[in-house]
This record gives structure tokens, sequence and C-alpha cells, in this order.
């Protein structure tokens, strides 16, 4: 494994790519971890994705499966960028405060999740909201990405 395929990886816990790695090697993970001096519940834990990667433990599978060095802990970064990522966008979202209840009638408009429904919201708006709504829609999406949307429709 070199670091350019680390791009196909990005964003994905580094412990699904240990338990792939284990098992294209036939290993169990109970003797895997043993044979490194782990408890297997730690590394169950790992390669279940509910436990974060440490560094030290990082270097004893490189070094014991004989993998680039650095790999899992660079897997990590990107797996925690990504989580941060996707809770700060989460997060996110326009003053709702400018809307009517009547636009979103159907719905609790704060359980709205403003990025995966993006396409709906923007039709949504402005096929049945306010100029104070479509306004603040535009703010929040950018004029570029609404107009691209309202493009395709």
């Amino acid at each position: 494994m070199n670091f350019e395929a680390v791009d196909k990886l990005k964003g994905i816990h580094p412990g699904i790519f240990l338990d792939n790695e284990l098992k294209k090697r036939k290993l169990p993970k109970g003797r895997f971890a043993l044979s490194i001096n782990e408890y297997p519940q730690t590394l169950g834990a790992i390669t279940n994705g509910k436990r974060d990667m440490n560094t030290a433990l990082a270097m004893k599978i490189e070094t014991e499966l004989e993998l680039e060095e650095g790999l899992f802990m660079i897997l990590q970064v990107f797996y925690d960028y990504k989580k941060i990522k996707e809770s700060r966008l989460s997060k996110s979202r326009p003053d709702i405060t400018k809307f009517q209840k009547t636009t979103f009638w159907d719905t609790t408009i704060e359980n709205i999740d403003w990025h995966k429904q993006k396409r709906s919201v923007i039709q949504r708006v402005f096929e049945r909201g306010s100029s104070q709504e479509k306004k603040e829609i535009k703010k929040f999406y950018g004029n570029k990405e609404v107009e691209r949307i309202l493009g395709e429709l």
C-alpha cells in the first residue's frame, strides 16, 4: 500500500481498512491482537469503527503487517476530518425565523437537513415561498448553486 492509494481510502475509518487487511491475509482478529500484545476487545472495537486508532497501536500493526509507516494515522486524520466536516454541515442552516410556517407546512423546519435536502428545499421555496425566503435561500446556498438547481428542475 502506498500513499497514492490513500486517496481512495480517505474518509473511511482505519479499522475498516484493518479488518479488510486481516481478512485478506486470513488472520483472525483475536489471534492477531494477542500477537502484537493487545487486547482482542481493543482490536475488535477499532475494526468495528467504535474506537479510534492511536499512534502506538498503528505503529505495532503497520510493523507486524509490513504496511507503509503512518498509514493508519493518515486514515484516522482523514476520518476525523470527515466527521468534523459532516458535523459542521449538519449544524449550519439558514435563518429559519425568515420562513413562514406555511412554506414548510408538512414538516418540522428544525428537522430539515438543509444540505441533504437542498434540491427539495430550493424547489419548494422558489415555488411557494416569499421574496424574503428566496433571498435567505440564495444567501445560504449561494446564487450560483440556486440557479444551477433551478435550471435542472
